[in-house]
Formats: C-alpha cells, structure tokens, sequence
C-alpha cells in the first residue's frame, strides 16, 4: 500500500482500489469485501440476461403480437437489452476500481440502473393487471387493434421515459456536487437538495404502495383459485397462471423493495462522514435489482414442457 495526493492506492487479488486517504482504513476494507460481490453479481446478470433475451426474442416472434402481455414482454425484452449493454462498463470499473470514460458516460451507466428497475416494473405491473382483467372475467382477452397500435403505445412510453430521465440527468444527476473524474457510482452529494430528496421519497413511496396493492390482489386470486378447484391443484391450469403472475410479484420484492426501503437511510445518512461507506452498500442494493434480467431466463427455462412434466410429477409424489 503507497500513498500520494493524499489518496491510497490498496491491492488485493490483483484489484487496485483508489481511496481517499481520510477514508482509508475502513473504505478498503468494504471494498475488498464488496467489490468481488459487486463483480460476480453483475457477471451473472450479464450472461444470465444475454441468454435469456437472446431466447425469449426467438419466442416472441412466434406469439400474438397484438397481446398487450407480449407487447409488455418485448418492451422488457428492450430494456434487459439496453441496460445489459452497459454492464460490461460497470465490471470494468469494479475489477480495476479507475473510470478511464468521460464523465457524462458514467452518468448514463449510472442512470440506466435506475431507468431499467422503473421501466421492468411498470412492464411487470402492465402484465399483472392485464392479468387480473382476464381473472375477474371483466375481459375476455386485451389485445391491440393493429400492430400499429402497439408500437404507438410501446413508442409513447419510452418517449415519457426518456422525456423525465433526460432533464434530470442534465439538471440534477452530478451537478451539485464536486467529483472525482476517475470515480464513478458516487453521486450521493446530489442528495443535500431537498429537491432531490423528495423525488427520490416519492418514487419509494409510490414504488411501495403499487406493490403493497399487486400482493394483496395476487394472494386474493390464489386463495379464490385453490377454494374453487378440488383434488390436487397442481394440474389445474388456472392455478399455475397464478403461480406465474406471483413469479413478478417476488422479483419486484424480493429484487426492488430492499433497494427502497435502504434508500430510505441512504439518502438520510449519506453525507455524513461517519457514513461514507453507504454508497458502496447502495451498489450492492442496486446489484440486486439487476439481478430481475434474469426473469426472461427463468421463462424460457420454465417454459419447457419436459421440464413443467417433471417438476409436476416430483411435486405430486
């Protein structure tokens, strides 16, 4: 370990870490713990993802396209897509622990986390509630009129997407602060405006409620399922339905809310000096939500017929 410009640079395994020197002690420390997290969870994410959305892309041309649910499923399919692209970049940085891109790339990088967990969950909340028209019988089947129909409306949601990402990438996202050019991730200091603070309280809390109000709905459905059907209710249909639109609601808990709920102490606690390890924890909760690009993986896998007969036959013995 060698100092200089009142930084450290650390090595372990090969990783070189570039530390505040103020900071050092215990900033190395959660680096080397964390960083090899960080790396191995976004080198599954990548591989995991690719196959999946390489896959589920042959699928799709095979189904209804004027389906809402496909059309939702190919919108997921574009921004597992899009977000797997940058991941290469954000390994990058984890392994040499040194950003060599320009500035305002790592804001892209940094803001498309953000941007593919809120376009993944609304997609996950258009096809729940589709869904659930179907399973109160208040519609047959939603599809489109026209394919045309379906991109104007997959076209309109983007452009609201990058409409809302893009002026605050350029008024908000790394303006406030003062940076490290060859740092990246780390623009916590963003978060002394109250500005911020109470878009980023809102989006949790909208975030939380939407998914408080799909659980509930999901677990009434099931609890109706399982009284109507008699015998075992495995090879009931409409039951392994259910299991399926339950599969987006644990992927939305379990792979979004933890990054909510710490966001919460996150934006609290960050700029205080006794808390400067945080923004490394916030990586390893927005790691997580990452790890829902492996859901068009877990389709095409569970998809097989093989597959559902055997589990079937394991679970009736």
């Amino acid at each position: 370990m060698t100092k200089g410009n009142s930084r450290i640079m650390a090595e372990e395994n090969g990783t070189l870490y570039n530390i505040n020197s103020s900071q050092a002690p215990e900033l190395v420390s959660y680096h080397f713990i964390w960083n090899p997290v960080l790396i191995t969870t976004y080198t599954v994410v990548f591989i995991g993802g690719m196959c999946g959305a390489i896959r589920m892309s042959f699928l799709l041309v095979t189904m209804n396209t004027l389906s809402v649910t496909t059309t939702a499923i190919i919108n997921l399919v574009v921004i597992h897509s899009l977000f797997l692209v940058t991941v290469p970049f954000r390994l990058y940085y984890y392994i040499t622990d040194d950003w060599i891109f320009e500035p305002f790339f790592c804001k892209v990088v940094s803001i498309m986390v953000h941007l593919h967990m809120y376009l993944t969950f609304l997609f996950y909340v258009i096809v729940l509630l589709i869904r659930g028209l179907i399973f109160f019988q208040w519609k047959d089947k939603v599809e489109f009129y026209r394919n045309l129909h379906a991109v104007a409306m997959s076209t309109a949601v983007w452009i609201l997407a990058f409409a809302t990402i893009v002026p605050v990438m350029s008024l908000w996202y790394g303006q406030m602060g003062d940076y490290d050019g060859n740092r990246c991730f780390t623009f916590h200091q963003e978060f002394k405006a109250e500005a911020v603070k109470v878009v980023n309280y809102t989006l949790i809390g909208i975030m939380v409620i939407i998914t408080c109000a799909l659980l509930g709905l999901q677990v009434f459905m099931l609890l109706k399922v399982v009284k109507k059907v008699s015998g075992s209710i495995w090879p009931h249909q409409e039951f392994r339905a259910q299991l399926k639109s339950s599969f987006f609601i644990l992927v939305i808990i379990f792979c979004f809310l933890p990054h909510h709920f710490f966001r919460i102490y996150y934006i609290q606690h960050v700029n205080e000096k006794q808390y400067s390890h945080l923004a490394l924890y916030n990586e390893v909760c927005l790691s997580i939500t990452a790890i829902s690009c492996l859901d068009l993986f877990s389709f095409v896998i569970g998809g097989r017929k093989i597959l559902r007969q055997k589990i079937f036959a394991l679970s009736c013995c």
